[in-house]
C-alpha cells in the first residue's frame, strides 16, 4: 500500500483535488454541499454519498499520500 501512495504523481493528485473538490464551481460545489449535509444529518441518498465520496477522494488521498510521508521520514530518523 505504501508503495501505491509514494507512486502517485502530485501532478495528477493536485489538478484532480481542485476540480473535483470545486466542481460544479456555480452555484455550490458538491463537496460543499455534501459535507454540509453530513454535517446537518442529511447525507441518506445513494447519490449523495456517491457524490460525497466522488469529489472528496482526491482530497483523502493527498492526506493519506502526505501521511504516509511524514511516518516515512520520522521512521528514518531525519
Amino acid at each position: 500500500m505504501n508503495r501505491f501512495f509514494r507512486n502517485m504523481a502530485w501532478v495528477v493528485l493536485i489538478p484532480a483535488a481542485i476540480l473535483l473538490g470545486l466542481a460544479p464551481f456555480w452555484p455550490e460545489p458538491h463537496l460543499v454541499e455534501k459535507l454540509r449535509m453530513l454535517v446537518n444529518g442529511q447525507l441518506s441518498r445513494p447519490l449523495d454519498i456517491f457524490d460525497l465520496l466522488l469529489h472528496g477522494t482526491p482530497l483523502l488521498l493527498i492526506l493519506s499520500k502526505l501521511l504516509l510521508g511524514r511516518s516515512r521520514q520520522s521512521s528514518s530518523g531525519h
